[in-house]
């Protein structure tokens, strides 16, 4: 669905190219969320978003974008492996807020794709 899109691959370049911000930050001792924590929640709350407002998904394809959603925390357990279990500063929460932003904007395309092709 989404992950092999090039927007996905552009997505995953952006977060590599910013790899430094989150290994040279100090580690946030006063946040009791990781990073794995709050990749998870922005994502999640994304992805209800995005099956909320498309009513007219039907199961299959919910079920498709959850094997997504899975599919895109390995990646980015991949990439951030270092930093997942370290408690998270507010500069990367806005991060991954703004990145799970972008991932539910990749979704919304290609789901509107799909439903355009399933009216025709």
């Amino acid at each position: 669905m989404v992950t092999d899109t090039e927007g996905y691959i552009h997505l995953i370049e952006y977060l590599t190219e910013h790899l430094s911000f989150f290994e040279n930050n100090p580690i946030a001792e006063d946040s009791s969320d990781t990073v794995i924590a709050v990749i998870e929640r922005e994502l999640s709350e994304q992805i209800i978003n995005v099956c909320s407002q498309n009513n007219r998904l039907n199961f299959n394809q919910r079920n498709a974008i959850i094997r997504e959603v899975d599919a895109i925390v390995y990646d980015l357990e991949e990439v951030l492996s270092s930093v997942m279990n370290n408690p998270i500063t507010q500069d990367q929460s806005r991060f991954f807020n703004e990145f799970a932003g972008l991932i539910k904007n990749l979704f919304d395309a290609e789901i509107n794709n799909q439903l355009i092709d399933q009216d025709k």
